[in-house]
């Protein structure tokens, strides 16, 4: 049963190399990790913005950052983070 981290979404700013599909293979090799999707945000000359979102059992934040920052990437920011035993789903309210 998944505890800790179960989704991180994250905003990501990497250099080119590796390729998109390469980087998600990687980060999907990660210890805990079950899915990685990646979207590409923005892209310019040397850099693309991009929007990963992993899920899996107790995944560990420190680690998935370590693994970004070794293939050149910066976290911009955490979007989101689900944590616990069972995946909550935001809701719109009549106040949104």
């Amino acid at each position: 049963m998944a505890e800790g981290l179960i989704r991180i979404v994250l905003d990501i700013l990497k250099p080119h190399d590796p390729i998109l599909p390469h980087f998600a293979t990687f980060l999907s090799k990660l210890r805990g990790v079950e899915g990685v999707n990646i979207t590409l945000m923005e892209i310019d000359k040397e850099t693309e913005n991009i929007k990963v979102t992993m899920q899996g059992n107790d995944l560990d934040f420190d680690e998935i950052t370590r693994a970004i920052e070794e293939y050149g990437g910066s976290i911009h920011s955490v979007d989101e983070v689900v944590a616990g035993r069972t995946m909550v789903e935001e809701v719109t309210t009549p106040q949104d």
